[in-house]
């Protein structure tokens, strides 16, 4: 593709939309649970792991872009680049793992969502506990008849809500300034556990700032703007959503940390519920108690419905390239297995940051990560788009952590 004459140099108005558009991406249910994981081996880890998201965010989500844009159609997404390079295997593999990427914070968001309504209703309404079975199943059951019969209202619904949650949740942070205390400080590193406690917060990271979902649609709107360009503006881009992510969501993450002890966090950890339904149930303020838990129930409901079709649409793709069935027919079996696992691990209530870390994480690392690099020194396409190998390094020690901690938080649990 020919280069344009459009000035990549500088930044405009639409540039800054598509900020707020990867930006809004990776606003989710994930920050609500990030302070209690990222806080719970203490204010160090907590500011190294401050210091690292930055570049560990920006590397990968351009390495990515770079990845879509080596591609020589302009209009291939992730797959599409993947088949390209590494054959039909390769694309298969990819839809599997981008599926499996997927489906796990599906299931995430069915425990989170009864947990945060329970808690809710128990504690801010002091209604009688609901059945669990019950309570889980008409909570799916709502969310998933939004998605399949107003997709279009829901999805317009939940890119309107990402704002007024982002303000909301910034206007939080600064009100918990003046509840600072020095409970963190007052915690005595552990300099020898450090890395590993920094290690088995990584993947918390991943899937809090992921943005990758959008990262095809907004290269290829670079690509058919700025041709050979494109890679400019993807890095500006990319670097100006890791900066304004990583500034608002550490922002956040110190705000609450700094604002509970540790016996409080580990508190929330053990209750299966995010950090604002759980200052809810300790603040006798009557904006926390109300307005926590409906900034927790309007982030997950809003990430439900875009990973729900996500993963649904990845089912269905992995179903239909192996079957002779109709696309009906898979459609309605994918939706109904999709909807049936997410009730069953709701009202089973495993620990949600366990779950992002065993389940989630690692295939988005994997992806994000992993892949672009692995393409940089192997695909000849790649070469012109490749960073400098410290980047190399520092992204694949980044991907290789977030998919590593698993087995070391398995082992650790055997043992």
């Amino acid at each position: 593709m020919k280069t344009t004459d459009k000035p990549v140099n500088k930044w405009t108005y639409k540039d800054f939309t598509w900020v707020l558009s990867l930006f809004g991406t990776a606003v989710g249910a994930g920050v609500l649970f990030l302070p209690i994981k990222a806080g719970s081996g203490g204010f160090w880890p907590l500011v190294i792991l401050a210091l690292i998201a930055t570049p560990m965010i920006w590397l990968a989500h351009k390495g990515l872009a770079r990845f879509v844009l080596s591609a020589k159609n302009p209009n291939s997404d992730i797959t599409d680049t993947v088949e390209e390079h590494f054959g039909k295997t390769g694309a298969n593999i990819i839809t599997f793992a981008y599926f499996f990427a997927i489906y796990p914070i599906v299931l995430i968001y069915g425990v989170s969502i009864t947990n945060t309504v329970d808690s809710f209703l128990v504690h801010q309404l002091h209604m009688e506990q609901m059945p669990r079975w019950l309570l889980s199943g008409i909570l799916i059951g709502a969310m998933t008849a939004g998605v399949l019969f107003g997709r279009d209202l829901m999805l317009r619904l939940t890119s309107m809500m990402v704002y007024p949650l982002v303000f909301i949740l910034l206007a939080l942070s600064i009100y918990f300034i003046p509840r600072w205390n020095t409970s963190m400080l007052e915690v005595s590193p552990d300099w020898a556990a450090m890395p590993v406690v920094v290690w088995m917060a990584i993947p918390l990271i991943v899937f809090s700032f992921n943005h990758s979902p959008i990262i095809s649609q907004f290269t290829k709107d670079q690509r058919q703007q700025f041709g050979d360009n494109a890679v400019i503006k993807t890095d500006m881009i990319t670097g100006g959503a890791a900066l304004m992510l990583t500034g608002f969501v550490m922002f956040f993450v110190f705000s609450v940390v700094l604002s509970l002890s540790p016996a409080e966090l580990k508190t929330a950890n053990d209750k299966n519920i995010s950090v604002l339904s759980h200052m809810a149930n300790i603040d006798s303020s009557s904006i926390i108690s109300y307005l926590g838990p409906i900034v927790s129930f309007t982030a997950i409901v809003s990430s439900y419905f875009g990973h729900f079709l996500g993963a649904h649409e990845g089912l269905v793709g992995l179903i239909k390239s192996r079957t002779s069935f109709s696309v009906r027919k898979i459609q309605t079996v994918s939706m109904l297995f999709i909807v049936l696992t997410t009730w069953i691990v709701a009202i089973k209530n495993p620990n949600i940051i366990y779950m992002i870390e065993t389940l989630g994480a690692p295939m988005i690392a994997a992806i994000l990560f992993i892949l672009p690099v692995v393409a940089m020194r192997i695909v000849p396409a790649m070469k012109k788009f490749s960073t400098s190998i410290v980047a190399q390094i520092f992204t694949i020690i980044c991907g290789l952590a977030a998919t590593t901690s698993v087995l070391y938080g398995l082992l650790q649990q055997l043992l």
